[in-house]
C-alpha cells in the first residue's frame, strides 16, 4: 500500500508542476495554474491519511482536518481550472462559496467515517466528471478524454467506500493511472492551445505584412532574406532576387553605410535606427522614403527588420510650399523671407559678407505706362540680368515689387562691393528689351556690409534700405553707403520707447534718492527722488536715455504720477517705522505741470498716504516755466496754496530769465551742474554769487547741485548758496539705504 500511496503522490507532484510550469511560460493560459494546483492539492493527501491513522489525539485531527481540505482544495482548483478552459471562469464569489461548502461537506462526513467520507468524494469527484465530460466535449479530443478520467476517476474512489482500507492500494494505483492519464489529456490540450494561437498570430502577423502598405525588408549582413509585395512594388522589382540584384547596383557607400548599421542593429549595440533619404527606383525616378530598423530572431539567426514607407508624396508637396513661401512667383528668385533667414543664418557664423539693396526708379510710373504684364517682364528680365551678371560673387533676390538684392558672401570686401555696384550702374545704361520695347531703368543703390554697419539682421536690412532710399535723393543711378550710427541711434530709441510701455505696466521703474546737505554745517535736509529704469536685458538705464523719449512720447506723464505716488508711498513707509522724516522733492514734467488737473492730483496722493504738504517738493525745469509762464504760475500758485514748495531745476541751462525768477511764486532756485561744475575758477563764481545775491533778494533758497570736490562745495558756499548736492556726499541711495541716513539724523531739520 505504500508503495502505492508514493506513486500516486509523485504522479500528482510531477503533473501539478508540469501544468505549473506550463502556465509560467505561457500566462495567457491561467487553466494550467489551476489544474497544477488541483493535482499539488491532491499531493497533501497522502500525508494527511498517514496522519490520520495515528490513534494520538491532535495528530489524528490535523490527518483529518488535512484529508478534507485537501480534497476540497483539489475538487475546487479543478472545477475552476475546467471552467477557465472552456471560457467560463469562477467568479471569486463562487469560487469562495464552492470550496467553503467542500471543505465544511467532507469535514462533517469524516467526522463519522471515512468510508462515509471517501464514498461521498467518489459521487462528488464523479458528478464533477460527467459535468467536466459535457463541458469539454464541443473542444476536441484532448479535453474529451480528461473528462472521461474524470468520470473514471471518480468512479475509482468508490473503490475504498466498497472494500475498505484493505482496497487502498488497488485504488490509489488505479487512480495514478487515471491522474496520469488526465495529466497528459490536460498539457496535451494547453499545448495545442499554445499551437493555435501561435499559428493564428503567424497568419495574422503574415497577413499583415503581405497586406501592409509599407514595404517590410528582413535582411542579415548584405543577404535580403524577405521583402514583402509593399517594398517589391515600392523599388519596382518584381521578386526578392531581382531585390538583391538592384541593391548590388546602389552606390558603395550607401551599401557600406547599411551595413555597418545592420551589423550594429543585429549585435545589440543600436537598439533600434530611424532614418530617412532618397532613393531611386529601378526605373531611375526619385523617392522620398522613411526608414525604421530593429532586431528580430528569424529562422537560424538574429537579422535586421525594416519598416519602410513612401514619403514622396508629402515630401516633395512640403517642398513645394517651402519654396513657395521663399521665392517671388513673378521671378521665382528668393524673396525678403529667404533673404531674412539667411541673414540669419550668416550672422551666426559672425564673418563679414556685404548686402546690396536695389529698388528700381518710378516702377509705378512705368506699369501705369505700359501695363502691369510689362512691368512682370520688365522685372523677370531684370532678375535674369542679376543673375548672370553676379553669379556666383552674390546671390540674388527679389525682395518684392521692385526692390532686389544682392547678397555677398565671400570676399566681401569695399573694392569687390564697389566693384559689383559699378558693374551694375554701367549695365544700366543700356536698354532692356522687353516685349519687343527697349525700356531703360534706373536703380537707387544702398549697401551695407556686416559687422560694420550693423551686427543684427534686422539692423543690416533697415542701414541698406535707408541707403537706398538716401540715394533716391540724386537723379539717375546713384549708390549710397550705410553709415550705422545716426540710424542705429534713432532705431535704439523707438525700440526704447516700446519697451518703456511694458516697463510701465511691470514697474519696472524705481526711485533713488540723493540727499541735499546744508552748506553751513553740513547737516541733511531733504532728498531728491530720481528715477532709475531697470529694463530687462538691459540693466539699470540712465534718466538721461529714456526721459526724452518719455517727453516725446507722452509716456512721462503716466510715468511721472506713478514716480510721485512712489515718492509719497515711501515717505509714509517711513513715517510707519518711526524714522525721522525729511522732505524729498519730485521732478514734474512741462506735461504734467500743464495738465489742470495736476494740483488736484498731488493733494489726493497725499491725503492717500496721510501726508503733510511741507513733506513734498515739486521741481520744475526752465522749459517747463517759460512755455506757459502765465498757465504755470497759476499751476504753481495753486500748488503753494496746498502748501507744496515748487523749486525751479537746472537755472542756468535754458532761458535763466531773471523776470522767470521775481514773477513764479517759487520756493527756491537750483544752479545747474554746468555752472558749478568749472568752480572755483573766478568768473564761474561770480556767476553763481551774482544768482545768489538775486535769490536772496527774491527771499529764494539756493540748491547747487553736480558737487563732485571739496573745492566747488567751499566755493559754493562762500558764492552763497544754502543746500549742496553731489557725489562729493553721496551718490542716490535706495530707499533702505536712505533711511539709514534719516535714522543717523538727531532731529528735524525742515525749513
Amino acid at each position: 500500500m505504500i508503495y502505492a500511496l508514493a506513486f500516486n503522490l509523485s504522479v500528482n507532484l510531477i503533473l501539478g508542476l508540469a501544468l505549473w510550469l506550463t502556465w509560467a511560460r505561457e500566462r495567457s493560459q491561467g487553466f494550467n495554474r489551476l489544474l497544477g494546483a488541483s493535482f499539488l492539492a491532491q499531493v497533501l493527501a497522502t500525508p494527511a491519511y498517514l496522519l490520520w491513522r495515528q490513534s494520538e489525539g491532535l495528530l489524528h485531527s490535523l490527518g483529518g482536518f488535512g484529508l478534507a481540505a485537501s480534497g476540497a482544495l483539489s475538487m475546487l482548483m479543478m472545477v475552476a481550472g475546467l471552467r477557465d478552459l472552456v471560457g467560463r471562469p469562477l467568479s471569486w464569489r463562487q469560487a469562495t462559496a464552492l470550496g467553503l461548502g467542500l471543505l465544511g461537506l467532507l469535514g462533517a462526513l469524516l467526522d463519522q467515517s471515512i468510508a462515509a467520507a471517501q464514498g461521498s468524494g467518489a459521487a462528488l469527484n464523479t458528478l464533477l466528471g460527467v459535468a467536466a465530460l459535457r463541458w469539454l466535449w464541443p473542444h476536441g479530443k484532448a479535453e474529451r478524454l480528461a473528462g472521461l478520467s474524470l468520470v473514471l476517476i471518480g468512479l475509482n474512489q468508490f473503490t475504498f467506500a466498497l472494500g475498505g482500507e484493505a482496497a487502498l492500494g488497488l485504488q490509489s494505483s488505479i487512480g495514478a493511472a487515471l491522474r496520469m492519464l488526465l495529466g497528459i489529456s490536460l498539457l496535451h490540450a494547453a499545448l495545442r492551445r499554445s499551437s493555435l494561437e501561435s499559428r493564428g498570430l503567424r497568419t495574422q502577423l503574415h497577413y499583415m505584412t503581405e497586406h501592409s502598405h509599407q514595404g517590410v525588408l528582413v535582411a542579415r549582413e548584405d543577404e535580403p532574406l524577405y521583402a514583402n509585395a509593399a517594398l517589391l512594388e515600392l523599388y519596382g522589382v518584381a521578386s526578392l532576387a531581382e531585390f538583391k540584384h538592384y541593391q548590388q547596383q546602389q552606390p558603395a557607400s550607401l551599401r557600406a553605410s547599411a551595413l555597418q548599421r545592420r551589423r550594429a542593429i543585429i549585435s545589440g549595440e543600436l537598439p533600434h535606427a530611424h532614418w530617412e533619404g532618397e532613393r531611386r527606383r529601378s526605373d531611375g525616378s526619385l523617392m522620398r522614403l522613411m526608414f525604421s530598423s530593429w532586431r528580430i530572431d528569424w529562422a537560424d539567426g538574429p537579422a535586421e527588420h525594416l519598416v519602410i514607407s513612401d514619403d514622396t508624396e508629402r515630401y516633395n508637396a512640403t517642398q513645394a510650399l517651402l519654396h513657395q513661401a521663399t521665392h517671388d512667383p513673378v521671378t521665382g528668385l528668393p524673396n525678403r523671407s529667404a533673404l531674412q533667414q539667411r541673414l540669419r543664418e550668416l550672422c551666426a557664423q559672425a564673418r563679414p559678407f556685404g548686402l546690396i539693396w536695389l529698388d528700381l526708379d518710378r516702377f509705378t510710373l512705368l506699369n501705369e505706362a505700359y501695363g502691369h504684364a510689362t512691368g512682370d517682364a520688365l522685372l523677370r528680365a531684370f532678375g535674369a540680368l542679376l543673375q548672370a551678371e553676379f553669379t556666383p560673387q552674390a546671390q540674388t533676390m527679389h525682395l518684392g515689387e521692385d526692390e532686389f538684392a544682392l547678397l555677398v558672401t565671400a570676399g566681401a570686401e569695399p573694392a569687390l562691393l564697389h566693384e559689383l555696384t559699378r558693374r551694375l550702374r554701367a549695365r544700366l545704361a543700356r536698354p532692356f528689351a522687353v516685349d519687343a520695347r527697349e525700356i531703360y531703368i534706373d536703380a537707387s543703390i544702398g549697401v551695407a556690409r556686416f559687422p560694420h554697419t550693423a551686427s543684427d539682421p534686422e539692423g543690416l536690412l533697415r542701414e541698406a534700405s535707408a541707403a537706398m532710399h538716401e540715394a533716391k535723393q540724386e537723379p539717375g543711378s546713384a549708390e549710397r553707403w550705410a553709415e550705422a550710427s545716426p540710424r542705429r541711434s534713432s532705431s535704439a530709441t523707438m525700440l526704447a520707447e516700446q519697451a518703456m510701455r511694458a516697463g510701465l505696466k511691470n514697474a519696472e521703474f524705481e526711485l533713488v534718492y540723493q540727499p541735499k546737505i546744508a552748506a553751513a554745517g553740513g547737516a541733511l535736509l531733504s532728498f531728491e527722488a530720481l528715477v532709475r529704469w531697470h529694463r530687462p536685458s538691459h540693466g539699470v538705464v540712465n534718466p538721461a536715455d529714456f526721459i526724452p523719449a518719455a517727453e516725446r512720447t507722452g509716456l512721462i506723464v503716466p510715468l511721472g504720477a506713478m514716480l510721485l505716488q512712489q515718492a509719497c508711498r515711501q515717505l509714509s513707509n517711513w513715517r510707519a517705522e518711526g524714522r525721522l522724516v525729511l522732505p524729498v522733492a519730485v521732478n514734474v514734467s512741462p506735461l504734467q505741470l500743464h495738465d489742470p488737473s495736476f494740483p488736484a492730483f498731488v493733494a489726493r496722493t497725499l491725503q492717500t498716504f496721510d501726508l503733510p504738504a511741507a513733506l513734498l517738493t515739486l521741481e520744475i525745469t526752465e522749459t517747463a516755466a517759460v512755455r506757459d509762464a502765465d498757465q504755470a504760475c497759476e499751476r504753481i500758485s495753486r500748488l503753494n496754496e496746498l502748501g507744496i514748495k515748487v523749486a525751479l531745476d537746472d537755472f542756468g541751462t535754458g532761458f535763466s530769465s531773471l523776470n522767470l525768477l521775481r514773477s513764479m511764486p517759487l520756493d527756491a532756485v537750483k544752479i545747474d551742474r554746468s555752472l558749478i561744475e568749472p568752480m572755483p575758477q573766478r568768473t564761474a563764481s561770480a556767476v553763481v554769487r551774482a544768482i545768489c545775491q538775486l535769490a536772496a533778494v527774491l527771499d529764494l533758497k539756493v540748491v547747487a547741485e553736480g558737487i563732485e570736490t571739496q573745492a566747488q562745495a567751499e566755493a559754493a558756499r562762500a558764492a552763497g548758496c544754502n543746500e549742496l548736492q553731489g557725489f562729493l556726499f553721496s551718490k542716490p541711495l535706495s530707499a533702505s539705504a536712505a533711511g539709514d541716513w534719516l535714522a543717523r539724523q538727531p532731529e528735524p531739520a525742515l525749513g
